[in-house]
């Protein structure tokens, strides 16, 4: 019986671009795919739809939707068989929905079209990264929403340095912003000033991107750390008054600082925090620093998109 399998990765969102908007366009994201959790979907013959495994009502959602959306039979059985953490700041709903499409599209013998599945989905209303990412992994910057804009459009990709790691700080005691309380956080920020998006904008343009592309892991990290401390700030009014959502996230990441870490941040709504460290050995030190308050993570970045295959063997693995 034939099936099609897809898996993805999770990302890191470092942050926005200019939430001013008042050059035309608003938004504009970078972003990282990392290695640390995946989704994996399989789809499969079946007499009837079926959706079995982690997050299967929301995928069950996703595919009867991106099924009519595409005209296709429905009469599969969806396997997912590991979920990125929903609402914890990795991407979990684009890539989620993205590898089914996906899936959708390869049995039906279909052009794969990341950003038209992620148009369908309603994925991508601010960000284009996750979009991005699932097609070519590595480190990505979109240009934002214009007047004219679908998904916004991906402006600039680097491989990232493969000894760098990244410390995941993780609590899964609460949930980062979604659905209508996220739409509601956005309509509640402040004005954003032009100069902080200027500094932001300089910061990925002149330290984040070329820190990255030569291997210049203090200008990578300290043009992290600069681009999130504006936009902690910018969203305290909306997530308790801090820059983390999670106090004991925000607690491990003071800690991590004080012990030489760079790079820190909160990856979308949160609650995840992350920090950079050069090498494996330093991560590993400084994940031994970091206390039993939060779980920590040491992952690598992941320099390609999604891997998809056709199988004459579905056995879930």
């Amino acid at each position: 019986m034939r099936g099609v399998r897809v898996t993805t990765a999770a990302r890191l969102h470092l942050g926005f671009l200019d939430f001013n908007g008042d050059l035309g366009r608003r938004f504009g994201s970078i972003g990282l795919a990392i290695d640390a959790f995946k989704t994996c979907v399989q789809l499969r013959e079946a007499a009837s739809f079926e959706a079995l495994g982690e997050e299967r009502e929301r995928g069950a959602r996703l595919a009867l939707r991106i099924a009519e959306s595409l005209g296709l039979d429905t009469a599969k059985k969806l396997i997912i068989s590991s979920a990125i953490p929903p609402h914890a700041g990795l991407g979990s709903g684009t890539q989620l929905a993205l590898a089914i499409a996906s899936a959708f599209r390869r049995f039906a013998k279909l052009p794969l079209d990341a950003r038209s599945d992620a148009r369908l989905l309603d994925r991508g209303a601010r960000s284009g990264v996750g979009a991005a990412l699932f097609e070519r992994g590595g480190l990505v910057v979109d240009a934002g929403r214009g007047p004219n804009t679908q998904i916004p459009p991906m402006v600039a990709r680097v491989n990232f340095p493969p000894d760098w790691r990244v410390l995941l700080i993780l609590d899964p005691r609460i949930e980062g912003a979604h659905g209508e309380a996220e739409r509601r956080a956005f309509a509640g920020l402040p004005h954003f000033p032009a100069e902080l998006a200027s500094e932001i904008c300089r910061r990925t343009l002149m330290q984040i991107l070329p820190g990255a592309a030569e291997g210049d892991f203090r200008a990578f990290s300290n043009g992290v750390s600069r681009v999130q401390e504006i936009l902690g700030d910018y969203f305290a009014c909306v997530q308790g008054g801090g820059r983390f959502t999670s106090a004991a996230v925000s607690r491990v990441v003071a800690r991590l600082a004080s012990h030489g870490a760079s790079g820190i941040g909160q990856s979308s709504w949160g609650p995840t925090g992350f920090a950079f460290a050069p090498d494996p050995d330093t991560a590993e030190i400084l994940a031994s620093r970091a206390g039993a308050e939060c779980e920590i993570k040491i992952c690598k970045a992941r320099d390609q998109g999604a891997e998809i295959r056709e199988e004459e063997d579905v056995s879930i693995q």
